[in-house]
């Protein structure tokens, strides 16, 4: 199943993207894709309210907006250099167990909402992650029990400004969470959808060039990995977000480095996961 919210900022509906394309509207389900509807079974008992409904439900345009396809969640946490070439193109040594840090929930929009270069910013750069979306509370799971925690996949651009993550102190948070930095979607893939997502392709284009091509079997620490290791250091929630770090090609690894400007265009996908596409504005 492909989990969809639709609308204008901040009154989304929840839908779902049909395997031909078709987008419904399911908001006659009556809940929203948050904590309660991942932690209760929610895309079960969806499924099986679709089989009786489906026919009914109002079908979405093409035009219209998508929104994040889940609710904001009680946290992003976020994978740094887990592709051993990324590693390398960062000049860093390859970590021994994961790098972890937070974004701010606040930088989460829409798969084609507007990047905004924040205020002071000299390097704003981008990321295409594969993301996993929490389905069952996690705590202390173990490698072999961790997809059973998972409800699916979902595609995001780790927004990231180089200045205030690398210069101001070294902290990554500060550059990881600016308004708008968290492109997120166009749909969440449930586990069914996604038969491994440790070998998937996944790119990044600006204005058109081609900037990152690589494949999450590039991963240092693979899925159930990242998932069992955070578990280990805090509660996982139902309809939490981890992102799982992005392959090499980005703005601060070139020679010399390029960063994005206003009137930019970026592109990015996933297999399985659909495309976005986000334009680069100024802080005004």
């Amino acid at each position: 199943m492909k989990l969809i919210r639709f609308g204008a900022i901040g009154q989304e509906k929840p839908g779902v993207q049909l395997a031909d394309g078709t987008k419904i509207d399911v908001s006659g389900f009556g809940t929203d894709y948050n904590e309660e509807f991942f932690g209760n079974e929610g895309i079960e008992k969806l499924s099986a309210w679709l089989k009786d409904n489906q026919e009914s439900c109002p079908k979405i345009g093409d035009e219209v907006r998508l929104g994040a396809p889940l609710t904001r969640p009680s946290k992003i946490v976020c994978v740094g250099l887990n592709y051993a070439k990324h590693a390398a193109e960062s000049g860093m040594e390859i970590p021994k167990e994961p790098v972890l840090f937070f974004k701010a929930t606040s930088s989460m929009i829409g798969p084609n909402d507007d990047i905004i270069i924040p205020k002071g910013s000299t390097k704003t750069d981008w990321e295409v992650e594969l993301s996993i979306v929490i389905g069952k509370k996690a705590s202390y799971v173990e490698e072999a029990d961790a997809v059973s925690h998972i409800a699916g996949y979902v595609l995001h651009n780790d927004v990231s400004e180089r200045a205030f993550q690398l210069e101001r102190s070294g902290q990554w948070v500060k550059g990881k969470s600016c308004d708008t930095f968290a492109p997120v979607g166009p749909f969440i893939a449930t586990t069914d959808e996604i038969q491994d997502p440790n070998n998937l392709n996944l790119w990044l284009k600006v204005n058109g060039e081609m900037m990152q091509n690589s494949s999450t079997s590039d991963f240092i620490f693979n899925v159930q990995q990242v998932v069992s290791h955070i578990s280990q250091f805090m509660t996982l929630l139902p309809g939490d977000i981890i992102s799982t770090g992005t392959p090499f090609g980005v703005g601060f690894g070139l020679r010399p480095e390029v960063y994005l400007k206003p009137g930019d265009v970026v592109e990015l996908g996933i297999e399985g996961l659909g495309t976005s596409k986000q334009n680069v504005k100024a802080y005004s």
